[in-house]
């Protein structure tokens, strides 16, 4: 059975509570449960996982080679400055895919760039919390194709 690592970044263990304008009322705890329905669907198994630490971040990815068949990262404001989670997508070779609740490219400025995508094969944003179960669908198509 493929699996994915689901890797969520700094501030979204807030999530329900954190401007839900912008984010929404649903929690992390509410996605994992919607992820976990998907996957279950899509025959995925999966490892749900959040910090607000990039080196805990870059350990995680780390580990997920030879592990996990492919990553779904939801990196938080770290996709705007974080070349080291950049560089430790890239190194484990997985396919990746960035996933973003809010428009990135609808807000600040500063936020219209990310350092992931460069390395990832696809980037799902302004879909709420559904952006996860997009990206799942898209990774297990991606799998299935390997």
């Amino acid at each position: 059975m493929p699996s994915v690592l689901i890797l969520n970044g700094p501030n979204l263990n807030l999530l329900g509570t954190r401007q839900p304008d912008v984010y929404g009322t649903t929690t992390l705890a509410d996605i994992e449960t919607m992820c976990q329905e998907t996957a279950r669907k899509l025959g995925l198994s999966i490892a749900f996982e959040q910090s607000n630490h990039e080196g805990a971040m870059i350990e995680q990815i780390h580990a997920a080679k030879g592990t996990y068949d492919a990553i779904l990262i939801n990196a938080g404001a770290y996709t705007h400055t974080s070349v080291a989670i950049r560089d430790a997508i890239a190194a484990v070779e997985l396919p990746t895919v960035e996933v973003h609740l809010s428009n990135i490219h609808a807000r600040e400025t500063f936020r219209h760039t990310s350092y992931i995508s460069g390395v990832a094969v696809g980037m799902i944003c302004g879909f709420g919390a559904k952006g996860y179960t997009m990206a799942l669908d898209a990774l297990s198509e991606r799998l299935a194709s390997l």
